[in-house]
């Protein structure tokens, strides 16, 4: 393998697998979603894991995102990484990905953290930093039919047609799934989401500024 070929986006998925494959095939994914995943709680201060080998609270939104509950969660996730993580970096540079991965990662907890402060059920999973990506891709290689709207310019309806767009398929999603017997962590796609439409055109500039 050229490690030189690498890409960004290859490179966090391949970490990814890597992680979240070991962590299963040693059967500790209930220990790693309660040790490395995010729980609001901690960050409230409702418990402490004082006395146990833990992720550090701050430090959980990025562990989380390399965990996840089973081999179709991480294709899952993987699929809409990959898909829209290689060309968003052709737009964006590879440091402009991993800048909008990790915040993605933070806007996403921030979110499942504000929906439920108190809460105890640990969050897993790459979606929520992948679905900064997702913003992004969609802010940028979206074709944009929105038109103004008296004094709000059509890019601004744009954007704003984006994110209710993806606020109602991860209602709809969440809805489906707890019908189901489990969950999904609507806040924390919708929190990555807004992270990358927010992020998308500064780093995209950034990116052809310094090209």
């Amino acid at each position: 393998m050229d490690l030189r070929r690498i890409t960004a986006t290859s490179g966090i998925a391949l970490v990814t697998t890597l992680v979240s494959l070991l962590v299963s095939l040693t059967n500790h994914e209930m220990d790693a979603a309660i040790l490395a995943g995010f729980v609001p709680a901690r960050i409230s201060g409702a418990i402490d894991y004082a006395g146990v080998l833990a992720v550090p609270a701050v430090l959980t939104p990025l562990s989380a995102a390399l965990l996840h509950a089973g081999l179709f969660h991480l294709g899952m996730n993987l699929i809409m990484l990959v898909y829209t993580g290689r060309e968003t970096e052709k737009a964006l540079g590879p440091l402009g990905v991993l800048i909008l991965y990790l915040v993605g990662a933070y806007a996403a907890a921030g979110a499942q953290w504000l929906a439920g402060p108190q809460s105890l059920q640990p969050m897993i999973g790459a979606s929520g930093a992948t679905s900064a990506i997702v913003g992004a891709y969609a802010l940028l290689y979206g074709r944009s039919r929105a038109k103004d709207i008296g004094p709000i310019p059509a890019r601004a309806v744009h954007v704003a047609w984006l994110a209710v767009a993806w606020v109602a398929i991860n209602l709809l999603t969440g809805l489906a799934f707890q019908q189901g017997g489990a969950a999904i962590a609507v806040a924390a796609h919708i929190g990555g989401f807004a992270a990358g439409l927010a992020l998308a055109r500064p780093l995209f500039l950034w990116n052809w500024r310094k090209a």
